[in-house]
C-alpha cells in the first residue's frame, strides 16, 4: 500500500513541475550595448514566432514558459540566448559585431583561435575602418592603421595597381616583395583589388611573424594579408543596407612655385642680362616662338603689357566627380543563412580622359546540419570593371613617351603660350610640321582629343569558393576549401588617324593615313584545392591539444593573345571596333603589316603541411607549423623546399598572482622563430596585372629566340642561360611581442623582430664571351629589425560624449650582410652609379658628392672632396655614402573617434619619416638653361648676385652648375604627415524611426588625403619614384553620403 502511495505522490509531483514548467509567464529585463540601453532589439523564444521588441529604455515584457530559450538581436551585434529559469527578470548584454570580430584571430587563413591563446603577431582592421571610404582599391584604406605596413600608392589612376605594400621591411632586391593575399581562405593577386568592393570587406588581418605567416611556406616571406567577407548570421531576421555617395576628385599640387607668364619672361630676360647665352636665341623678344607660327610677341621693354597667362593645371586636369551605390541584404533561418550584396563604383580621374566603373555581386552562403556536424559554404563573386587610362599605365610610369603624361604638361608648358591656338591634329601639322620640345603643350592637348589616343580595358572577374567540414568524430574533423578565379581583361590602345602624330608619321611614309591600334585579351583561370584534418581534444580539463595535417594543390594558367594594325582609316574606323584598318599590300611600307602574337604560361605548387597547437588552462601555449612546398619553377633537385616555425606564449593576466590586479586586464607575452621562403624570383615588373606566380617561369631553362643576325637577317639566338642551381630565398625571422589591456581603457601590443633573407635573387654579372651579360643567381644577405608599437585608448566610454584615441608606429632598420659573388674585390662594397650596397649600410643608399651652398664669393656650387676640403669642381672619386635610402625607417598612424548624440567624428592621420630622395623635377626647374622653352621655378629670383650673396640658389650663370648633378643638391626629404581621411556625420535617433520601417538612418562627409604637411615639394612624398611626371598624382577626394538600413 505503502509502495503504491509513493507511486502515485511521484507521479503528481512529476505533473506538478511539468505544469510549472509549461505555464507561461511575464519575463522582463533589458538589453544594453556598451553601457547603454538598446531600444529596437528583438526578443523571440526560439524555435516560435513569438517575440517583442526593446523600448527606448532598453526595457522589454514577453510570455515565456520555464525553460524556454530567448533569442536577442540587433544589428550589427551579436547574437545571443538566455534561458528562462525561476527568476522573472533577465537581463542581455550584446556586443557589437566588431568587437567580436576582435576576439578571433585568423592564424595564416588556415585556422582560427581566440585572441587569448594566439601566439602570432598580427593586426586586424575592421569593417568600420575600411567602409565608405571613397578608395577604388581598399589597400589603400588600409594606410596608417597597421603596424609594421608601410602602403604607399605610386599612382592615383582610378584602378590601378600601383600600391606597393612592404611588410617590416625590403625582403628581397630583386624578387616580388608583395604579400600574399588571401580572401576567404583562397590566395588571390593584388590585381584583383581593383574589382573588390570594401563594403563587403568584414575584417582584414595583417599577418606579420614567423608564426603566422610560415604555414603559408614559400609564398609568405613577405607577410600576409587574410581578408574575409561579410557572411550573414544564423537566426537573423531579413535587413536590407543601402549606402550612396557622391563627391569630387581634385589635383593636388605641388610647391614648385611655378612661374605665371610675366615671371617666366623676365626669368628669362634675367638670365640672358646675366650671361646665359642660351637664352639669346629663345627669348620672346625675338618675336618667334614655335618657328615663326606662335602669333603672339613681346616688347622686351614692356613685359608687364603682355596679355597671355596661362594656367595649364586647368587645362590638363579637371575636377572629377566619384559615386557609389551599394545594396546588400542577409538573413539567417536556423540552419542556413545568406549575404548577398550588389554595388556600382564611378570614378572620374584628375586627368580628363581617364575613368573607373565598376559593377560588382556576391552572394555568400552558409549552412549547418541540425546536429551541427556537417557545416558548408559557398561564395560567389562576380565584377565588370571598365577603365580609361593614359596608356599602358605600366608600373614603371604612364608612358616611356613624356608626351603621355598630364604632368609634364603641367609643368613644361609656358604660361606665354596660348592654349586657343590649338584647333587639331591637322592645324598643327600645317603650321608646325615635324615634333619639337617647344610643341610639348600642344601635343598633349592633342593626344586628350576624341579618339586621338584612347586606351581602355573591359575586365571580367569571376570567383567561385566553396568550403565544407565534417566532424567524424567528437575530436576529429575533417574539412576542405576549393576555390576557382577567373578572369578576363581586355585591352584596346590606339593612336588615331587624325591625332598629330598619326598625322607626321603618314606624312614620313609617304601615306595618307597612319593610326595605331593594339588589341589584346589577357585571361587567368587557377585552382585552388586545401584538405585538412583535425583532431583537437581537451585532457584533465587543462590540457588542449589540437593538431592538423594540411594538403594544398594550386594550379594557374595564363593566356595572351595581341593583335596589332598600323594604318586606319579616319571615315569608318572606330576604337575598340574592328573596323577601318587599311588593308595591307606590298606596295605598303612593312610597318602596315598587321602583327599578331601569343604567349601561354601554367603555374603550378603541391603542398603538404601541419601543425600542433596545446594550450595550458589559458595560461602557457606552444605552437609548431612545417610546411613541403613543392613549386614548378626550380629543377627537381630544389623543386622542394621545408618551412617551419616554433612559438609560444604565456598569458600572465591569467596567473594566480594577478588575478587580483584589478588594473591589468590582459598581460600576454610572445615569442616565434621561423622559416619562410620565396619562389616569386621577379617582382610585378611593368605589367602589374600579371601575377607574380607567373612571372620568370623558365630560370632554370636556356632560352632562345628570334633576333637580329647578319646584315640585318633573324637569327636565332639565346636570349637567356638557364641556372639549374636556382632556389628558394629565404628569410629567418624571429619575433618577441606583448599584448595588454589596463584599466578596461587602454589595450596595445609591442614587437621586436629581427628578419633575415639569404640566397637574394640577384642577376649576376657574367663573361660576356657568354654572349649574354647577366644570370638569374642566389647570391647575398640582407637583414631587416625593428620594432612595432599600436595603441588604443577610450578617454571617454560611459557618457553620452564618447571619446577614443589610436595610434601605432613602426621603425624598421635595413642593412646588407653578405654581398657574395657581387663583391668582386672582396671590400665589402658594391657601387652601382648613385647608389651604394656596403655591409651594415641601408638597403638602396644614395651615393654622392656632399653639396655644401653658394660660394658667396663668386654664385658658384660649393662641394666637399673626398679629404674633407671646399672645392668647386667636384668628382665621382668625391662621392660617399650618404646613409640616406629612399626607405623610410619610421612609418604609422593615429587617429581618433568621438560620438555625441547622434553626431559622429573619426579622423585618421597617416606619417612617414626618414625618406629621402631626388627631386629631379627641381631639379630642372631650378636651371635657367631650362628657361628657353620650359617654365623655371621662380625660386630663380633669389639667385646669388653680387648684390644677393646670403642666399642658397647659385648664380644663374654659374659656371659649374652641371657639377651638380653627381651631388646630393636636390637629395630632399620626403617625410609626411598627411590627413588621410576625416569623417563627420549624423545618426538619426532611433525614436525617430521606431514607426518607421527604418532602423537606422546615417549622414556623412568625408574628405580623403585633404591636407600634406612635407617639406617635399613635388607631387606627393608618398611614391618611393624620385620623378613624378612620369607617375599619375594622387587626388583629394571629398564625398557626401548616407547610409540606410531597413
Amino acid at each position: 500500500m505503502r509502495s503504491k502511495f509513493k507511486w502515485i505522490f511521484t507521479l503528481l509531483v512529476a505533473l506538478t513541475m511539468q505544469f510549472s514548467f509549461a505555464q507561461k509567464k511575464a519575463v522582463t529585463g533589458t538589453v544594453t550595448s556598451e553601457g547603454k540601453p538598446l531600444q529596437g532589439a528583438a526578443v523571440i523564444i526560439k524555435g516560435t514566432k513569438e517575440g517583442t521588441q526593446t523600448d527606448e529604455n532598453g526595457k522589454f515584457s514577453i510570455q515565456a514558459a520555464q525553460g524556454d530559450v530567448l533569442e536577442f538581436s540587433y544589428l550589427e551585434k551579436e547574437t545571443k540566448t538566455a534561458t528562462v529559469g525561476a527568476s522573472n527578470t533577465v537581463n542581455v548584454t550584446l556586443t557589437s559585431v566588431s568587437k567580436v570580430i576582435e576576439t578571433i584571430v585568423v592564424d595564416g587563413g588556415y585556422k582560427s583561435t581566440t585572441k587569448a591563446t594566439s601566439v602570432v603577431s598580427q593586426s586586424t582592421v575592421n569593417a568600420k575602418q575600411i567602409e565608405d571610404r571613397p578608395n577604388v582599391n581598399f589597400l589603400n584604406s588600409l594606410q596608417g592603421q597597421v603596424a609594421g605596413a608601410n602602403i604607399s600608392s605610386f599612382s592615383g589612376q582610378p584602378g590601378t595597381n600601383k600600391i606597393d605594400v612592404i611588410i617590416r621591411g625590403v625582403s628581397s632586391l630583386s624578387a616580388s616583395t608583395d604579400p600574399l593575399y588571401v580572401i576567404d581562405g583562397v590566395p588571390m593577386t593584388q590585381a584583383f583589388f581593383r574589382n573588390l568592393n570594401g563594403n563587403e570587406i568584414e575584417s582584414v588581418t595583417v599577418l606579420k611573424d614567423a608564426a603566422a605567416t610560415a604555414i603559408y611556406g614559400n609564398r609568405a616571406t613577405n607577410g600576409v594579408i587574410s581578408i574575409r567577407t561579410k557572411k550573414g548570421s544564423f537566426r537573423k531576421s531579413f535587413s536590407v543596407n543601402y549606402s550612396s555617395s557622391y563627391g569630387l576628385t581634385e589635383f593636388r599640387g605641388d610647391d614648385y612655385n611655378l612661374p605665371n607668364a610675366i615671371d617666366h619672361l623676365k626669368l628669362q630676360q634675367k638670365g640672358f642680362n646675366e650671361g646665359v647665352g642660351i637664352l639669346g636665341s629663345a627669348f620672346a623678344v625675338t618675336g618667334s616662338y614655335l618657328g615663326g607660327a606662335y602669333t603672339h610677341t613681346v616688347d622686351p621693354t614692356n613685359l608687364e603689357a603682355y596679355s597671355v597667362n596661362t594656367n595649364w593645371k586647368d587645362i590638363f586636369f579637371r575636377t572629377g566627380t566619384t559615386k557609389s551605390h551599394d545594396l546588400s541584404f542577409s538573413a539567417g533561418s536556423e540552419n542556413l543563412n545568406n549575404y548577398t550584396s550588389l554595388s556600382y563604383f564611378d570614378q572620374d580621374g584628375i586627368v580628363p580622359t581617364t575613368n573607373f566603373k565598376r559593377f560588382t555581386f556576391r552572394s555568400n552562403f552558409n549552412g549547418k546540419s541540425t546536429n551541427e556536424k556537417f557545416n558548408y559554404g559557398l561564395n560567389v563573386f562576380g565584377a565588370y570593371s571598365k577603365r580609361n587610362q593614359l596608356e599602358q599605365e605600366t608600373r614603371a610610369g604612364i608612358n616611356s613617351n613624356v608626351l603621355q603624361n598630364p604632368l609634364t604638361g603641367y609643368i613644361n608648358s609656358p604660361a606665354f603660350v596660348d592654349p586657343s591656338f590649338y584647333q587639331g591634329g591637322q592645324q598643327l601639322f600645317d603650321e608646325l610640321g615635324n615634333p619639337a620640345l617647344d610643341m610639348t603643350p600642344y601635343m598633349l592637348m592633342d593626344l586628350f582629343g576624341r579618339n586621338n589616343a584612347p586606351s581602355f580595358f573591359n575586365e571580367i572577374k569571376t570567383i567561385v569558393t566553396g568550403n565544407a567540414s565534417y566532424k567524424l568524430s567528437k575530436n576529429l574533423t575533417a574539412s576542405t576549401v576549393a576555390g576557382i578565379d577567373f578572369a578576363d581583361d581586355k585591352r584596346n590602345f590606339a593612336i588615331g588617324p587624325n591625332a598629330y602624330l598619326s598625322i607626321v608619321r603618314a606624312s614620313g611614309a609617304g601615306q595618307p593615313f597612319h593610326g595605331l591600334e593594339n588589341q589584346s585579351t589577357t585571361s587567368e583561370f587557377s585552382f585552388n584545392l586545401t584538405n585538412k584534418l583535425t583532431y583537437k581534444k581537451t585532457f584533465l580539463e587543462k590540457h588542449t591539444v589540437e593538431a592538423s595535417v594540411f594538403q594544398e594543390y594550386v594550379k594557374a594558367h595564363r593566356k595572351s593573345y595581341v593583335y596589332q594594325q598600323i594604318g586606319l582609316n579616319p571615315l569608318t574606323w572606330e576604337p575598340g571596333a574592328g573596323t577601318g584598318y587599311v588593308t595591307y599590300t606590298t606596295a605598303l611600307p612593312l610597318s602596315y603589316a598587321p602583327s599578331v602574337g601569343a604567349s601561354k604560361l601554367d603555374a603550378g605548387l603541391l603542398s603538404y603541411f601541419g601543425s600542433v597547437d596545446y594550450d595550458y588552462d589559458q595560461r602557457f601555449g606552444v605552437a609548431a607549423t612545417i610546411r613541403r612546398d613543392a613549386t614548378y619553377r626550380f629543377v627537381d633537385d630544389y623543386k622542394w623546399g621545408t618551412f617551419w616555425s616554433v612559438a609560444g606564449r604565456w598569458n600572465l593576466s591569467n596567473e594566480a598572482f594577478l588575478k587580483d590586479v584589478s588594473w591589468m586586464n590582459e598581460l600576454k607575452l610572445r615569442a616565434s622563430y621561423g622559416l619562410t621562403g620565396n619562389q616569386n624570383i621577379q617582382a610585378r615588373g611593368i605589367d602589374s596585372n600579371l601575377s607574380t606566380i607567373f612571372n620568370l617561369p623558365q630560370a632554370v631553362r636556356d632560352l632562345n629566340s628570334v633576333q637580329a643576325g647578319y646584315l640585318g637577317s633573324s637569327s636565332f639566338g639565346v636570349s637567356s642561360y638557364a641556372n639549374r642551381d636556382l632556389r628558394w630565398e629565404e628569410t629567418a625571422q624571429w619575433d618577441l611581442g606583448v599584448d595588454f589591456g589596463i584599466f578596461k581603457r587602454l589595450t596595445g601590443s609591442f614587437d621586436y623582430y629581427n628578419k633575415r633573407t639569404t640566397d637574394l635573387y640577384k642577376n649576376l654579372i657574367i663573361s660576356s664571351a657568354n654572349g649574354i651579360p647577366n644570370i638569374n643567381a642566389n647570391d647575398g644577405d640582407i637583414e631587416n629589425k625593428g620594432i612595432e608599437l599600436a595603441l588604443k585608448y577610450d578617454v571617454l566610454k560611459n557618457t553620452k560624449f564618447k571619446l577614443s584615441v589610436n595610434a601605432n608606429g613602426a621603425y624598421n632598420r635595413s642593412a646588407y650582410r653578405t654581398h657574395g659573388a657581387s663583391d668582386i674585390d672582396g671590400d665589402g662594397v658594391v657601387i652601382n652609379g648613385g647608389n651604394i650596397a656596403r655591409i651594415g649600410g641601408p638597403l638602396f643608399e644614395y651615393f654622392a658628392v656632399p653639396y655644401l651652398g653658394v660660394n658667396p664669393a663668386n654664385g658658384n656650387l660649393l662641394f666637399l672632396d673626398i679629404n674633407g676640403n671646399e672645392t668647386e669642381s667636384p668628382t665621382v672619386a668625391d662621392s660617399r655614402a650618404t646613409k640616406k635610402s629612399r626607405i623610410p625607417k619610421y612609418t604609422g598612424g593615429f587617429g581618433f573617434n568621438a560620438s555625441y548624440k547622434g553626431f559622429f567624428a573619426d579622423a585618421l592621420f597617416t606619417y612617414s619619416f626618414g625618406a629621402w630622395k631626388y627631386d629631379t623635377d627641381y631639379n630642372g626647374l631650378m636651371d635657367i638653361r631650362n628657361a628657353d622653352l620650359f617654365p623655371v621655378s621662380t625660386d630663380l629670383f633669389n639667385a646669388w648676385t653680387p648684390n644677393n650673396t646670403n642666399t642658397d640658389v647659385p648664380a644663374l650663370a654659374a659656371t659649374n652648375f652641371d657639377s651638380g648633378d653627381i651631388s646630393d643638391r636636390f637629395l630632399r626629404d620626403a617625410s609626411y604627415v598627411r590627413v588621410r581621411n576625416l569623417t563627420v556625420g549624423y545618426s538619426v535617433p532611433n525614436e525617430f524611426l521606431n514607426k518607421t520601417f527604418l532602423k537606422q538612418v546615417r549622414f556623412r562627409v568625408m574628405a580623403e588625403n585633404m591636407l600634406t604637411f612635407t617639406k617635399w615639394k613635388g607631387f606627393d612624398p608618398e611614391s618611393f619614384v624620385s620623378s613624378q611626371t612620369g607617375y599619375y598624382p594622387t587626388p583629394k577626394i571629398f564625398t557626401f553620403g548616407v547610409d540606410v538600413n531597413f
